[in-house]
């Protein structure tokens, strides 16, 4: 029984030696094989890396700009608002709200990025060579996207006029502002709107371009818009109650305007009239009623407005830009030895991927 259990082991002892060997010698077979090839191998190699090195030479630089800003507004709820906030310091959520709705966190971002906001922010002016134009006119041209537009007569004569009406547009309009939209805020596009740290309401709007103008204004105007959209949203309820109040106050006050001049002109007429004649003095009399009644509701629309401006400065929320791209900004650039090694590196793994599919192939044939 002991000898049959070595007669075993010896056998399968000489199955791993023959099996390690011919791995071995497979190894070394394919080995000589691409070594037999390594003219080809070399040349693929070399174009490849001429290849990357043409690349990093033809390819742009990107400008970045970076602008920074914070959210600040009057989130109201008082104690409960200090209680809340106190409790989630804690770690402890008790529910309620103490932000901003729609405005908050990544629901803003998102706003920034949303078509309606960037288009507009397109159509702004900006002068160039002492020449207003939009900033979409501005990116087609240092793009020159319009030279493939001239064999196509319905686009030659294309323009985005700064701050146009977008109801207007044509077509053709409407679909290059969605291609200019997508290149910009697109996945993989030109702006990127990120908030480093979620306890903190700081924001960052990134754009990355070819032309370090545009990076740079784009990054402004964009912050500009959302930040008017953003107060004009949150003070809209506040600001049409005030422009009632307002209208109730002014008609108000002319109406006593009147009265009081009425009752002046009934004084007038009655001037050295008749004791006894006490008829012709209920004019003067109704007269100085209605003045009571207006001056009364005049005092308390007063308040009631100046209780609405009060109002609607705490609504109105504060953006504060901490940071403006300044120029010269951020220029990022191809390295050239990189991307020498990496087309070097891809064209050779390919030419051996060939060579090596070609000789399976041919195996496979005998």
């Amino acid at each position: 029984m002991t000898d049959l259990m070595k007669n075993h082991k010896i056998e399968q002892a000489d199955s791993q030696d023959i099996s390690i060997r011919e791995i071995y010698f497979y190894i070394k077979d394919w080995y000589l094989y691409l070594i037999a090839k390594w003219f080809i191998i070399l040349c693929f190699g070399v174009l490849g890396a001429a290849i990357g090195f043409i690349y990093a030479v033809s390819k742009k630089p990107t400008y970045t700009a970076d602008l920074t800003f914070a959210l600040d507004e009057d989130k109201g709820g008082g104690g409960l608002s200090g209680a809340l906030g106190l409790a989630s310091s804690f770690g402890f959520d008790l529910g309620g709200s103490t932000g901003g709705g729609i405005f908050s966190g990544t629901n803003l971002m998102e706003l920034m990025k949303s078509r309606a906001l960037v288009e507009k922010a397109l159509l702004m002016p900006i002068i160039i060579n002492k020449k207003e134009q939009s900033l979409a006119n501005f990116y087609i041209e240092f793009n020159n996207l319009n030279k493939s537009w001239e064999k196509k007569p319905e686009l030659r004569n294309i323009e985005f006029k700064p701050l146009s009406d977008r109801s207007i547009y044509s077509l053709q309009q409407d679909s290059i502002l969605g291609k200019l939209y997508e290149q910009i805020a697109g996945i993989n596009g030109l702006l990127s709107v990120s908030q480093k740290d979620k306890k903190v309401s700081i924001i960052t709007i990134e754009v990355q371009s070819i032309n370090e103008l545009f990076s740079k204004t784009f990054a402004e105007v964009l912050a500009k818009v959302v930040s008017e959209y953003y107060i004009e949203t949150k003070t809209k309820k506040g600001k049409y109650n005030y422009e009632i109040l307002q209208k109730q106050t002014d008609s108000i006050r002319n109406e006593l305007n009147l009265a009081i001049t009425g009752v002046a002109q009934a004084n007038d007429n009655t001037y050295n009239l008749n004791p006894a004649l006490n008829v012709k003095r209920s004019t003067s009399a109704k007269r100085q009623v209605d003045v009571q009644a207006n001056t009364a509701i005049l005092t308390q629309l007063v308040a009631n407005l100046e209780m609405a401006k009060v109002t609607l400065r705490k609504e109105t929320p504060l953006i504060q830009i901490i940071d403006k791209p300044i120029l010269p900004l951020r220029k990022d650039r191809v390295s050239k030895l990189n991307s020498i090694m990496m087309g070097g590196f891809i064209s050779t793994f390919l030419c051996m991927s060939v060579l090596g599919f070609r000789r399976i192939l041919y195996d496979s044939a005998i």
